[in-house]
């Protein structure tokens, strides 16, 4: 069983364009043909007219100069002269047009007998004039035939000529139409065609493709979407490598010292002593807050992590998150220092922002050196209220400060992973505060270290 055939863009556009232009054509064609039509038979009746009425006039004359008809009855000749003296006396003022006679016509007495004309019946449609004396005295009448019916050769062959000059014209134009729609479908579908093979490319997976911008208009447009869209999935395919290589050796590292003792335990290298127990416990320790980081930021990105929001005071929240890491910043020597306002009304999740303001006071315990300091400010700036976390040395080269918040991103320097971070902490940090509708943004801190600045919307009383 035969598919059937199914027309690409290229032909359908083609088609739609050509039969839009084909019905302009037919109908300007007919429209054309008919007022044609009319107005020259319009034309050929108004001539006759004047004719008739001009030879009514002189054959009133030859009436009031015999006194009867006898004198034109069965005298074709005599009509033929009055005719001829009509059409060449350029003095007369009863001349008639150069053009000749384009219709028969007859003459008629008082009795209703023809007294010249076709032997063919006198058309009762036909155009009628009076033939009248002087004194007012209808004595006959010449009809002549209707206007439509064209009897002189060069009128019959005046029209046939016309019609077969437009139809070549039509066909001319229609041929001109099929040309310039060829050529304005294959313009049209040229930035198409380009998209369709840089998507087939896209699926295909070469995220590099590119389509070329060739306007400003709707598919130019649509052309710089396309090429953003393959920058976005040639980023992501590359932060997926990235970071699979990255799970990949986050969990390798304690896994290989996890196995290190324990085949050395089995050899008898190393004996089964409380130090070594705490060893591979603290190695273990890593591998579960990993595993607790990568499904808080699963959950954070797909958008499945639980808010329940809530009218909150930031300051509170800080407070006891600030006294729960008292012993550990004393234990490294670290002065924590609290700015902060009687009270911060927000909207958001206790809990989140609890887990946000840990993990920002964990990371400067982490990668702060011994001896130094810790300030914690939060001001109002209008619409939302600014918190900065800084700290001292060391701090990280401004050529890095942006991709902080990347996963398993870590500056070349002492930050690093020898303080035990997963390095997904700031990414969580990232989620949850743009789940709250804020932003969060890394420089350099005037202790000498780092500066995270978060910003959470101001709620008024």
């Amino acid at each position: 069983m035969k598919r059937p055939v199914k027309l690409g863009i290229g032909p359908k556009l083609f088609l739609a364009i050509f039969s839009t232009c084909m019905l302009v054509i037919i109908i300007m064609h007919w429209g054309v043909r008919l007022s044609f039509e009319h107005g020259f038979v319009d034309y050929i009746r108004k001539g006759n007219e004047q004719r008739l009425t001009l030879l009514s006039d002189a054959l009133a004359d030859q009436y009031e100069q015999h006194g009867n008809w006898d004198f034109l009855r069965n005298n074709d000749r005599l009509i033929f002269t009055i005719l001829r003296s009509l059409e060449q006396n350029p003095g007369s003022e009863n001349q008639l047009p150069p053009h000749g006679w384009r219709t028969q016509f007859w003459i008629i007495d008082q009795q209703y007998k023809v007294l010249s004309g076709p032997r063919s019946p006198v058309p009762p449609e036909g155009t009628r004039r009076n033939i009248t004396t002087s004194n007012g005295k209808v004595v006959g009448w010449v009809i002549g035939s209707p206007a439509e019916r064209l009897t002189r050769s060069t009128d019959i062959n005046f029209d046939q000529q016309q019609r077969r000059t437009s139809w070549i014209i039509v066909a001319f134009t229609a041929l001109m139409a099929a040309l310039a729609t060829w050529l304005m479908a294959r313009g049209l579908l040229a930035p198409v065609k380009r998209l369709v093979d840089g998507t087939h490319h896209l699926a295909a997976g070469d995220f590099a493709t590119r389509v070329e911008v060739g306007s400003s208009d709707e598919l130019g447009q649509l052309a710089r979407d396309f090429n953003q869209l393959a920058s976005s999935l040639e980023k992501n395919e590359s932060n997926r490598r990235a970071f699979m290589a990255d799970i990949s050796h986050e969990l390798r590292t304690p896994l290989a010292i996890l196995r290190g003792e324990l085949e050395a335990m089995q050899d008898g290298v190393r004996k089964l002593t409380p130090e070594a127990i705490i060893s591979l416990q603290s190695e273990v320790v890593v591998l579960t807050k990993l595993v607790d980081d990568l499904h808080q930021l699963s959950l954070s990105d797909a958008g499945a992590l639980a808010y329940r929001k809530q009218t909150v005071d930031l300051v509170h929240l800080l407070e006891v998150v600030a006294g729960s890491f008292g012993e550990r910043y004393r234990s490294r020597q670290l002065t924590l220092q609290l700015s902060l306002p009687a009270e911060a009304a927000s909207f958001g999740d206790p809990d989140r922002l609890m887990q946000l303001f840990t993990n920002l006071l964990e990371n400067s315990l982490r990668y702060t050196d011994a001896g130094g300091q810790v300030r914690l400010t939060m001001k109002n700036q209008g619409d939302h209220w600014q918190l900065c976390f800084a700290d001292s040395a060391p701090g990280v080269d401004p050529a890095h400060q942006a991709r902080l918040f990347e996963r398993f991103f870590r500056a070349e320097s002492s930050r690093n992973r020898a303080s035990g971070g997963s390095g997904l902490g700031l990414a969580i940090c990232k989620n949850i505060a743009e789940a709250h509708g804020g932003s969060i943004s890394a420089d350099l801190s005037d202790l000498g270290g780092l500066q995270i600045t978060l910003n959470l919307p101001y709620v008024p009383h």
